[in-house]
């Protein structure tokens, strides 16, 4: 009786494991839940998030100083958390916390791409 009750009441094996909002690029759920639902305010937000992260790829890319790209991978890390976008806000944590690499920057653009089409495929 007692292996039956602690079987029932401890933590599922997949626990830390990938909801379906997490495995899209834009985490849904939280979306809604910053915006109340509103799907006009998410697909303004959204669109809104599409281009100042590739204003964000453009300063990354380009021959800038640290100090810059550093700002510039700050501003995209806090927009994509704010839209959900957790694969860019990593992407571009590893870039403001270990510097602009030629590795980093590719995970970068790659997440900020795969957004933007998920947005794209969003708004049609």
């Amino acid at each position: 009786m007692a292996a039956a009750v602690n079987i029932a009441f401890e933590a599922p094996d997949n626990l830390h494991g990938l909801t379906p909002a997490q495995q899209r690029p834009i985490d849904l759920v939280h979306l809604a839940t910053q915006t109340k639902g509103d799907k006009a305010v998410e697909s303004e937000i959204l669109q809104i998030f599409a281009r100042q992260a590739r204003g964000c790829l453009v300063v990354l890319t380009g021959d800038r100083s640290k100090v810059e790209v550093k700002a510039a991978a700050n501003r995209l890390r806090n927009a994509a958390m704010a839209v959900g976008a957790l694969r860019v806000a990593a992407a571009a944590d590893l870039v403001e916390t270990k510097g602009a690499n030629p590795d980093a920057l590719a995970s970068v653009a790659a997440a900020v791409l795969e957004a933007e089409h998920f947005i794209l495929k969003l708004a049609r």
